[in-house]
Order: C-alpha cells, then structure tokens, then sequence
C-alpha cells in the first residue's frame, strides 16, 4: 500500500492525497493551491499520476483548496465517481461555478490591461465544471459506502463547516485488512452554527491537519467581545466602515449570526450589514436547508436572515451595480465579502476603497495562507497592490483568530486523545512546515505518539 502526499504537506492548500493498494487508485481531497507566486504554476501542472486510471476520489467538504482542481482532474481524464457528503455536494455547485467565473474574469481583466498571465486559459471552464458535478456520488453521515471492491469507508462530521468530513477508510490488500483516517479540516467546538467534530477512536494510518497546531485561539467570550469593539469603536466613534473578508461557505453564516446575536443583546449599535458576494448568499441558503446539521437556534436565525427585515438590516447583494454602489457609502456599513483570502472577488473593490481611509476598519476573520494580499495584510504591509494600484494601508487592522473553523493545538490535542491507542503511521499535514513540525513534536510530548511524520509534498510512504 502507498500512499503519496501530492499537497497540502509543508502548506495549507492543495490539499490532495494518493492511495494506490493492490491495483486500487483512490484519491482524498483534489485541493486548489491558493497564494504566493507558485500557486498558479502548481495549479496548472500535469497531475502526478494519469487522472484517467483513478478509481474514485474521496472528498473531504467543499473549500477550494480541498476541492478547486476536481474540475481539472475530469478534463484531463478522470470519469469516476466523487464520493462526498449531501451538503458538501450543494456546496460545489456553487463553489465550482463561482471559481470558474472568477477565473474567467481575472482572465477577461488581465488581457484587457495587458497584465502578465493573460495569456493563459482558466485553469477550467463552466463546461467540466458542470461534467464535475454530475461525477458526484452523495452519501450520509455515518452511512457505510463501498467505493472499490477493496474498500470501505464512513464520513464523520468534522464540524468545520456544513458537509465537512472526516473519513474513516478500510482497504484490504490480499488477507489483511487496514485502516487509514483522513482528518479533513477539523472544526473547534463548541462554536456556532455546526456541531462538534466527531469522535475517531482507532486507525493504523491517520492523517490529520494542522492548521492551527502552533497555537491557541481566544475564548468565544474574549472573541466576541473583541468583535464587539471593533464594531462599536469603527461604527460609533470612527463612523467609519467595516469590511469583512470572509470565506462565502462557513465563515460568512458565522460572521450573520454572531453580528445579529450581539445586536440583539444590546452590545452593537445599528448597522446595515451588506453580503456582497452571490456565492455567499446561496450558500446562506443551503445552510439552511441543512437545518439538520445545524443548531436548532442557528438554523433559525439563518431562516430570518433570508427575509432581510428588521433590525440590524441584513442586504443580500446580487448583480455588480449595487456592488459598485456600495462604494459611495462613506460610514456605517459593514460589508461582509469574498474571497476570504482578499485574493479574488469584489473583497478587492472595497478594500481597495477602504482600506487607506482611517476612519475603516478590516475586520480578518480567517486563515491567511502565505503569500495572499490577506497575508500581507495582516503581516503589517503599510502598502499594498490591488489591481495594480499602490494602497496606503491606514485602517485599523484586527485579527480575530478566534472565529476560525479550524482547531486550534488545544483542540486538535483533544481530538487526538479519543484514539484508543497510538496509530502505526500519523502523518500531520495541511500546516506551514514549521506549524506542522511544532505540531508533530507537540504529539510526541503530550500524548507520547512516536514516529509523527511531517511529510513533504510529493514524497511518498509504503505502508
């Protein structure tokens, strides 16, 4: 049995992993490279095996840079099924469709400024995304799914966003039968929205993410107060506008319901708060057709949101007009919008118009992969470029870690613990190689684990 890193080892995207066991070719994850100048030549390099002789492929949740290159991998020759959750499939009906778009737009900007790359096509067009989707298989949590002869495998709910897995993999070779565990993204609990990651109580090989290994995050109360301050301070006082990059699945519905939760306790003024992000909004509204993966409580507030009345006013932006329009607002806004990298996206338009006025605050609700604009943001750029444009970065900057989707080292130590005893083979992944190398000593510390690999990308095991 061998198993290849292909991404997603010594980084944080492109997750993508190679199972090859007695003629079976499986792939987990099919992740898109995001940030840094690298990204683009990774994303448009032949794949490391021929897509053509894959079974199937495994499909943790539905975040790009777990699922962004599937559509590359059906042009160039993959037929196969895509095994993922119900809620995860939705989900890439949107996702695909809008990366595909983006793409296309970038393209359209770049060849009409004469900017470098314009000469290259998408990574993918409308067209295999929608052959993608129809590829997809959708399964249940806890359902037993056979998608070989020489195996078997079980999605668990990771908690990270809605749909989001953790798979739990048998694969026999020969008389021997093994287990392999794909931790996908793993969410903290006891945060809003989704329900905690599930338990995992065996597995000879684990894979498991490391994202946060290095690190704490506040508690929810230390968070949503410092929430609500940069919220009262930016609105109030400043009388400025608040502008939210945040990821159009997950981290948007979060940001809804604790802005909506606080107003309604008394501890944010009024506001009109601005969803300019289509994604974002039909995804808003799979959320909540997912009622069942949800608290009941969150499910509810998320089917008020949808009507947009009352208090705090909640605008849902669909065509680009308005969201040119929203430019002109000066104060009192908070515009919440993707990419939730700052890489893409009409987030580019409002930070481009905010982000040098000191009376404006970023709000950075998520993880920041090296090399984004988001990245550089938070890493105290003064200037930055956007759109080819020299901004001054003069408003006020606050990192909220504590609204990730992803564990923290606490978290994932916790998530650990439940296995009865220490796997064969754990590998730690989807981390900047020193977190993921911090992370893996911290195993072997705490919890007494020996031989925790950080592997590197394209380097491979024998199991």
């Amino acid at each position: 049995m061998k198993l290849t890193f292909l991404g997603a080892a010594g980084e944080v995207t492109g997750s993508s992993f190679l199972l090859e066991a007695d003629g079976m070719r499986l792939l987990v994850d099919c992740g898109m490279f995001q940030g840094g100048r690298e990204a683009d030549g990774k994303n448009r390099a032949r794949f490391a095996f021929d897509p053509a002789t894959l079974d199937c492929v495994l499909l943790t949740h539905a975040h790009i840079d777990h699922s962004g290159l599937l559509p590359r991998l059906v042009a160039q020759g993959f037929t196969g099924p895509v095994y993922t959750t119900s809620a995860t499939c939705d989900l890439l009906e949107v996702m695909l469709t809008d990366s595909a778009h983006i793409q296309e737009r970038e393209l359209e900007w770049k060849r009409k400024a004469k900017a470098r790359g314009g000469d290259k096509p998408p990574l993918y067009t409308m067209a295999q995304v929608q052959r993608t989707l129809r590829q997809l298989k959708p399964v249940e949590y806890g359902a037993e799914v056979h998608p070989h002869s020489r195996a078997r495998c079980v999605f668990r709910d990771a908690g990270h966003i809605i749909g989001a897995a953790i798979i739990e993999l048998w694969v026999t070779e020969g008389k021997h039968t093994r287990k392999l565990v794909f931790s996908g993204d793993i969410g903290q609990p006891s945060r809003p929205l989704v329900r905690d990651p599930a338990a995992i109580i065996e597995a000879d090989v684990l894979v498991v993410e490391s994202t946060y290994g290095n690190r704490l995050h506040k508690s929810l109360e230390d968070t949503l107060a410092e929430l609500e301050h940069a919220v009262t301070h930016t609105l109030v006082r400043k009388k400025g506008n608040i502008i939210v990059p945040a990821f159009a699945v997950g981290r948007t519905q979060e940001i809804l319901y604790l802005l909506v939760d606080l107003y309604r306790q008394g501890r944010l003024p009024k506001m009109d708060i601005y969803v300019d992000s289509p994604m974002a909004t039909k995804v808003t509204q799979l959320t909540a057709k997912h009622w069942g993966l949800l608290d009941k409580e969150a499910a509810a507030l998320l089917q008020s949101l949808k009507s947009g009345r009352g208090q705090p006013r909640i605008h849902f932006v669909e065509d680009v007009l308005e969201s040119t329009s929203l430019q002109r607002i000066k104060s009192g806004a908070v515009i919440v919008s993707a990419s939730g990298m700052c890489n893409a996206g009409r987030i580019k338009h409002h930070l481009r118009h905010n982000l040098g006025r000191r009376d404006c605050s970023i709000l950075i609700v998520g993880f920041q992969a090296a090399g984004t604009l988001g990245r550089r943001i938070v890493d105290g750029a003064r200037n930055v470029r956007i759109f080819g444009i020299p901004i001054p970065v003069k408003a006020d900057v606050y990192t909220i870690g504590g609204l990730s989707a992803h564990a923290d080292q606490a978290a994932l130590l916790d998530w650990l613990k439940h296995f009865k005893k220490p796997p064969q083979r754990p590998f730690v992944v989807h981390g900047e190689q020193d977190t993921a190398e911090i992370f893996a000593a911290t195993i072997h510390r705490k919890l007494g684990w020996s031989g925790v690999d950080t592997p590197a990308r394209h380097s491979a095991v024998i199991l």
